[in-house]
């Protein structure tokens, strides 16, 4: 083990190790005052769309499923803020927030929740579908680790057309034990793929906790050794932390063409979707308390906000207010927005049919004979 990893290992098991000051480190020490506002501004719109979004598919609004990314905000508004030109994201079911993260607006993505025809997908993906390829998000998958191989192809892609960029892709830690997952990996380390693998690893999988269903010496990062692929540990509530060390990723896969896994320690306050009703039987509620009262992401954000100067209470409370608003209002679009019709549903399946090619009039999509 190399001595970055021993001290990154150490430092995530003995809290009296001293943390690195990852707030002087050159990716954020030239961050404004306004951009670190934004930033908190961006955390908080997610929150409120994710509450917004539970009430309304209690209400009976939605259809499908509903993954919630409460208590996890920091991490898709953190690493969708290093994105330049040629960097992409691709990601799981619990999709809202890359998605708000990388610019999509509310009115969309809550149309989409509600299967109208101004969703992103036009009401036919739903909360585990979201797309936006013009600001290079390719968008939630519904298969655990499917996005895997996709992530992988990114950045094949990336080093394919020689542009100097990376793949982000991130799975939850149910994703790692999939086969998928390792096939990607060994194609990343062998071929120097250029594709950062985020392991948003709130603690728990479908009904149960990580100990109970993953086998691993340190942590779950740790199997990239077994790939000869780099790999670190991240404080999911630390923001500066999270950029400089996703950004450590980012440029490897940038300037050396090689791949990364991260695992990000985070939290997530409600079940694996709405429809987990046991989510406080396998963990206990003072658990839950204690992560929403000592570690929220967007708390910490802004008591940091607040030491440094640059915000207030009262500026906070008017950003929440604002982001409250917009979800309303977002929820009155979708509510208001037409459904799909029958006819409908053979458009967007074949980009043949779409565009009428020849073989669209033969039957013929993807054979010549």
């Amino acid at each position: 083990m190399s001595q970055e990893k021993h001290f990154v290992m150490e430092t995530f098991n003995n809290p009296s190790v001293s943390p690195l000051d990852f707030a002087s480190s050159s990716i954020n020490r030239t961050l404004t005052a306004e951009q670190k506002i934004e930033y908190y501004r961006q955390m908080s719109r997610i929150r409120r769309f994710e509450q917004g979004s539970l009430k309304q598919y209690n209400m009976g609004k939605m259809g499908g499923f509903l993954h919630l990314y409460i208590g996890q905000e920091s991490i898709a508004v953190g690493c969708a803020s290093l994105m330049g030109e040629h960097d992409h994201m691709i990601t799981a079911y619990r999709c809202h927030a890359h998605a708000l993260a990388v610019g999509m607006n509310m009115n969309e993505c809550m149309a989409e929740l509600f299967g109208k025809t101004t969703g992103c997908s036009k009401g036919k993906g739903g909360s585990m579908h979201f797309f936006a390829p013009d600001k290079n998000f390719w968008g939630g998958h519904g298969i655990v680790a499917g996005q895997t191989p996709l992530g992988l192809g990114l950045g094949y892609g990336l080093k394919y057309n020689g542009q100097k960029g990376s793949a982000l892709c991130f799975m939850g830690d149910g994703a790692v034990n999939q086969g998928a997952f390792h096939e990607s990996l060994n194609i990343a380390g062998l071929f120097n793929i250029p594709v950062v693998y985020i392991i948003e690893n709130n603690g728990y999988s479908m009904g149960t906790s990580q100990e109970r269903s993953s086998a691993y010496k340190d942590c779950l990062a740790q199997r990239a050794d077994g790939y000869d692929i780099d790999w670190d540990l991240v404080n999911g509530e630390d923001f500066y932390e999270l950029r400089a060390k996703v950004n450590i990723a980012m440029e490897r896969a940038h300037e050396q063409s090689r791949p990364t896994v991260l695992e990000i320690q985070t939290y997530r306050y409600y079940g694996h979707s709405v429809a987990d009703a046991n989510h406080k039987k396998y963990r206990s509620p003072e658990e839950i308390e204690d992560y929403k009262k000592n570690h929220d992401p967007i708390n910490l954000w802004k008591q940091r906000l607040i030491s440094e100067g640059i915000l207030t209470e009262e500026s906070a409370k008017e950003i929440d207010r604002t982001a409250k608003q917009e979800t309303d209002a977002a929820v009155v679009f979708a509510d208001e927005s037409p459904a799909p019709t029958i006819e409908d549903v053979t458009d967007d399946v074949y980009w043949e049919s779409d565009n009428n090619t020849e073989a669209s009039k033969i039957g013929r999509h993807f054979f010549n004979d």
